[in-house]
């Protein structure tokens, strides 16, 4: 009953968490207090850890930047060597996302992730950013079971239910301003890219060659300005708006920053997609026919009454909170489409507990996830998300203005405009304090090209957050995906995979103006079995772009 709880809070707070739950690979480090040496690091240790040729290793980096003989921190990386050493080109550095997603999980377990030519000219690296799963973790709590008086388990309507969440966001910071140590204060992404900068001189690189999906994007933006000279190919998917996450335009004090973001609206556009596509699939849409008006009737239903779904053995109330987040989370990939919509038409059917659940299970597997309990043995995200977050953001300071700027997104932009404001309530009373946070400028002259990868329909990192990123960086190139979900390197289309390949490897950019068109049918006339779907994708590691909400609104 308690973990049923906690796991229902979950999905409240981290809708933008980008994490891939995985195996350890690396022992989970306590704060070190040492001397650090990492200012100017020797070349990094290497040692084998886990099969299929991985190595893995712990760097220290300054825990304060402006101190670089102070107290240091430790680094969990990992790395699987390129293929094809005798053409090997340098080391490839990756980030899944989040913040709070581990790049360590995303090469153990999503190396096929990668196309092939890639794998052979580069070594791929992946590291636990600072504060982050098994890196010097922010810690705040002994053991998941003291986190569900973090969380709250409805969107809220009331200003009433905005105390409850007013309630958890305290208990949560209380926890991390007692518990948290040092590392709170020192969690930035411009902190991760001064750890980056350390990790390419350690890795032998002179430049840096760089592919970041979703958050990290932010962490390609922010490295790109800092350290401009030191690009060798920087590839961000899934692009946030730098201005949007950190400070706003003028005159948006008042909104939280998941609001400026406005992925409220790119979701809301992708949605739509989906009963577009829907409706013109006909019989092999199970959801077709006026499928939008019936997707407003079961939110209303929703919203008045919960139904019953049996899942893993535990029968629990769906609400309308967990059809938004379980919509959004089907609408980060195409491969989910047709599952989501079989289970909408069996929602919307007052089918059986049972078959509700069988079908959420079918949506859950097809987009790629499976429950790794056990990783790390403090699986941190709870604290991840907002110390990276908030320290990096303007906020406003009252749990009321959070409820104002959710009311007026959902009137403006649809069903996620609560979703997407109220994941980062936190912020309204966070603790940490981000000195050294990176708010610009965003236009540095780079001594190589940026290749920006926008999607048309992201319901994540909307595509006018590319657009923004590539007018800002002069040197820059923009290629556009004109199709569906949340990022698009890796397996969706030829035409993208084949466009950063070529960049990474010999710097050549595509044609001004490229847009790679999708090829695969969300709604195909025979649709695959869900845990064939699951296991394709686990081995192409998109299931690390799944955000660590939505897999508890699957009851992972």
């Amino acid at each position: 009953m308690f973990a049923r709880s906690v796991s229902r809070g979950l999905r409240r707070r981290l809708a933008a968490l980008l994490a891939l739950s995985g195996l350890a690979v690396a022992p989970l480090v306590a704060y070190v207090a040492a001397p650090a040496t990492a200012a100017h690091p020797s070349r990094i240790h290497w040692s084998p850890c886990v099969r299929g040729g991985f190595e893995c290793a712990t760097v220290p980096v300054p825990l304060d930047h402006d101190q670089p003989a102070g107290a240091s921190i430790l680094l969990s990386l990992i790395r699987l060597p390129a293929t094809d050493a005798d053409r090997r080109i340098g080391s490839l550095l990756v980030n899944p996302g989040g913040p709070g997603g581990s790049g360590v999980d995303l090469v153990q377990f999503g190396a096929e992730f990668f196309p092939a030519e890639i794998r052979a000219r580069f070594d791929l690296v992946g590291f636990d950013p600072r504060g982050i799963a098994r890196s010097t973790p922010l810690r705040c709590f002994g053991t998941p079971r003291q986190w569900g008086p973090a969380f709250w388990s409805q969107l809220p309507l009331t200003p009433e239910q905005v105390d409850v969440v007013a309630a958890a966001d305290g208990y949560l910071a209380d926890a991390c301003e007692q518990r948290g140590g040092k590392i709170l204060d020192h969690m930035t992404t411009a902190d991760v890219a001064r750890d980056m900068d350390l990790l390419r001189a350690g890795l032998g690189d002179d430049q840096l060659t760089f592919l970041g999906f979703s958050y990290g994007s932010m962490l390609g933006s922010t490295y790109a300005n800092l350290f401009p000279e030191r690009v060798r190919a920087i590839v961000i998917d899934g692009v946030l708006d730098p201005i949007a996450w950190t400070t706003g335009a003028p005159g948006q004090s008042h909104l939280p920053f998941s609001t400026r973001l406005r992925s409220d609206e790119g979701a809301q556009e992708t949605l739509g997609e989906f009963f577009r596509l829907c409706d013109t699939a006909g019989a092999n849409c199970a959801f077709s026919g006026n499928s939008a008006a019936r997707f407003a009737a079961l939110r209303e239903r929703l919203l008045v009454q919960p139904i019953l779904v049996e899942l893993d053995g535990q029968t629990f109330p769906f609400t309308y909170t967990d059809l938004i987040f379980s919509t959004l989370g089907a609408l980060y990939s195409t491969f989910a489409w047709q599952f989501h919509a079989e289970f909408l038409a069996l929602v919307e059917a007052s089918a059986s507990p049972a078959a509700v659940g069988s079908a959420l299970a079918d949506v859950r597997a097809s987009l790629g996830y499976v429950n790794k309990r056990g990783f790390p043995r403090y699986p941190n995200f709870v604290e991840g998300f907002p110390g990276v977050a908030c320290s990096d953001s303007d906020n406003p300071d009252s749990h009321a203005d959070w409820f104002t700027a959710a009311e007026a997104a959902e009137t403006q932009f649809g069903y996620f405009g609560r979703a997407w404001t109220w994941v980062s309530s936190i912020c309204a009373v966070w603790p940490g304090v981000g000195e050294d946070r990176y708010t610009g400028p965003w236009n540095a002259n780079t001594a190589n090209p940026v290749l920006v990868v926008g999607n048309f329909f992201d319901p994540a990192t909307r595509y006018e957050g590319a657009q923004t990123v590539a007018a800002l960086l002069p040197n820059s190139r923009l290629l556009s995906y004109a199709g569906w979900g949340h990022t698009a390197t890796g397996g969706l289309s030829s035409c993208i995979d084949a466009a950063v390949t070529a960049y990474l490897i010999d710097g050549t950019l595509p044609p001004a103006g490229t847009v790679c068109q999708p090829e695969m049918n969300p709604f195909p006339q025979q649709p695959p079995d869900p845990s064939a779907v699951g296991a394709e994708l686990r081995r192409a590691g998109r299931a690390a772009l799944l955000p660590e909400a939505t897999k508890r609104a699957f009851r992972g």
